[in-house]
């Protein structure tokens, strides 16, 4: 049977011969990594269900989300893991290190057609050298720790080919942007893409991880590459060892083609709040900015800190204007030394750290305050995910100019004298934070009945959900408090919430991180379930893992429902029943996977 790229790779690591979308399958997996946010809750797994290590030499700790260790929280669970990875003989890439998506493609462990899982949620960046790789809750990971498989749907697959001929100002970071302002966040949501055309063959590595790393923001399982040539030999040189290319059959069916022309792509800047909220540059030039930040998975790579230097080189960033850069490795940083990239980043007044996420967490550099205006090369500036200010989302090259410039602008457009300051208004104090609420006990009822929250809004991401401040705490019944904390309009959420109650709301619910965290929160406060038009792959997956019921529908509108209407929901059947006026939809019942891991109370029940 002819095979898409996935399902080549799905089948490639199950017991069948050949897979087909909405399969499910047990598959194994190559690596298996943790990081310092999720490795903490993943051990604990482990240590509560007494389970062992299936394979220590595939399985692996980064500390990438806060590697100076700054945080007395992200340092007590850091060394919480290397206590367990001691004792285990696992090896931990700990603080020196770098972005663990990263290092497994760099030291050789994640290889073209190979498989890899992380509590990272842009772990799908592996799809750059034609790998697959998925971010996973605690449970899932911890699953995969202890027996060496887990569980996945093979998703429908996706062919975008790429014509014409790549304008020379379009960066590979454009191009993942022009994608986005084409397919938004939940036009590709579950499916795996993959990517064909002349000027996609012609991508570097680095281009390819740059534009693989957002296929989360796009609601994609992965956006996944072809290995070229080139990419075959540096996969080849890091593992040591002469590699079989994977590639998709000629005659593999896809249950979407598109065709853009690239040659009609233009420079594209994503503004604050939403990745897929991209407009061309101009839109936005001369927008006075406070910060600049370069890095993240998305683009700390070497071509990107060569695109940063010959910017900066005999220039100085704005006054009072502020510029972090921050590599994704430690021999990314090192080559940058070597090269004299370094040297030109402080000459220009840049501030380097030491490699890592930076921007995206919350302990390293790279979150900015109240009122401030970021350009960030990140793949999230969902709000409050960098810090408490206004984040656009552009290229390396732009973010350089527009921090020399003291506005958003790009590189031909600089102007001799940087923009002035005009003042700004005080920061905002913090709201005082909401108080928890236990969940109730009980057994696990396949017929559910609780009044209703309806949340019309969609892609509700996961930092609007449970916010990556809270990221360390790793005690379910401390996390009901923070839930919706940054949902505009739902700040006091926790405050209302009864036990027993049911979200209802819309399209790509839980887009964004692999934090379990967004899932056990609602737990934590005795929410019964959520019933959404759509969900984020990684959440749905999480929510299933943990024995809390999503379910999925086409449209609410029959059931005529009101906020705080009691309402039916029979899990087995999927039958939804507004117990108000007795009118009903259907929506998707528990698959029989979903429905063995809700009656043994979890994975690893």
């Amino acid at each position: 049977m002819p095979q898409t790229l996935i399902e080549k790779i799905i089948a490639n690591h199950s017991d069948q011969p050949s897979v087909t979308p909405g399969d499910i399958v047990d598959m194994s997996i190559d690596v298996r990594v943790a990081r310092d946010f999720g490795g903490p809750n993943v051990v604990k797994n482990l240590l509560e269900h007494n389970l062992p290590i299936d394979d220590p030499s595939k399985t692996f700790f980064t500390f990438d989300t806060n590697p100076t260790g700054s945080d007395q929280k992200y340092a007590a669970n850091q060394q919480f893991c290397r206590v367990f990875a001691r004792e285990r003989g696992i090896k931990v890439y700990d603080i020196n290190s770098g972005i663990g998506t990263h290092l497994v493609i760099e030291q050789g462990l994640a290889v073209p057609g190979s498989t890899v899982v992380s509590t990272d949620s842009h772990a799908n960046i592996l799809g750059a050298i034609g790998a697959f790789g998925q971010g996973m809750g605690d449970r899932d990971i911890a699953a995969v720790f202890a027996f060496g498989t887990t569980w996945f749907t093979v998703p429908q697959s996706v062919k975008i080919t790429l014509t014409g001929e790549r304008p020379a100002n379009i960066a590979a970071k454009d191009i993942v942007l022009n994608l986005l302002h084409r397919f938004g966040a939940n036009q590709l949501l579950g499916y795996a893409v993959e990517l064909y055309g002349d000027a996609v063959d012609a991508l570097t590595l680095d281009e390819r991880i740059t534009i693989a790393s957002m296929g989360t923001e796009m609601g994609a399982i992965a956006l996944l590459f072809t290995p070229s040539p080139a990419v075959m030999a540096y996969c080849e040189s890091r593992a040591g060892r002469k590699l079989e290319p994977i590639a998709a059959d000629p005659d593999a069916e896809y249950a979407q083609e598109f065709t853009l022309d690239i040659s009609q792509f233009v420079p594209m800047v994503s503004r604050p709040g939403h990745p897929e909220d991209t407009v061309p540059v101009t839109d936005v030039q001369r927008i006075k900015i406070d910060s600049a930040f370069v890095g993240s998975c998305t683009n700390g790579r070497i071509e990107d800190l060569r695109e940063v230097a010959r910017v900066l080189k005999g220039r100085k960033i704005a006054p009072g204007v502020v510029l972090k850069i921050v590599p994704t490795t430690d021999a990314v940083w090192r080559q940058a030394l070597e090269e004299g990239l370094i040297e030109i980043f402080k000459e220009a007044g840049a501030l380097v750290g030491n490699a890592g996420c930076a921007g995206c967490a919350a302990g390293q550099i790279g979150q900015n305050g109240p009122g401030e205006v970021t350009v960030s090369t990140g793949n999230r500036n969902f709000a409050g995910k960098q810090g408490k200010g206004d984040v656009y989302l552009a290229s390396p090259a732009k973010a350089a100019a527009s921090a020399v410039a003291g506005y958003i602008t790009t590189p031909d457009a600089i102007p001799p004298e940087p923009a002035v300051f005009t003042p700004k208004p005080e920061a905002v104090a913090p709201k005082p934070v909401a108080t928890e609420k236990s969940a109730p006990a009980g057994e696990k009822p396949t017929v559910l009945e609780g009044k209703v929250w309806i949340i019309e809004k969609d892609n509700i991401d996961t930092d609007m959900i449970f916010h990556n401040r809270y990221l360390a705490i790793t005690d379910v019944a401390q996390m009901g408090q923070y839930t919706f904390d940054n949902l505009q309009g739902w700040e006091d959420f926790a405050q209302k919430a009864e036990n027993g109650d049911i979200i209802i709301t819309g399209k790509n619910f839980g887009a964004g991180s692999s934090r379990q965290q967004a899932v056990d929160c609602f737990k934590s406060l005795g929410v019964q379930a959520i019933l959404a038009e759509s969900f984020g792959a990684i959440y749905e997956r999480n929510a299933i893992n943990a024995a809390f019921p999503v379910l999925t529908f086409d449209t609410i509108a029959p059931l005529d429902v009101k906020q705080r209407d009691r309402i039916r929901v029979d899990l087995e059947t999927g039958v939804v029943t507004n117990l108000e006026n007795g009118k009903t939809i259907t929506a998707r019942k528990f698959s029989k996977v979903q429905m063995a891991i809700y009656r043994r109370g979890g994975l690893l029940g």
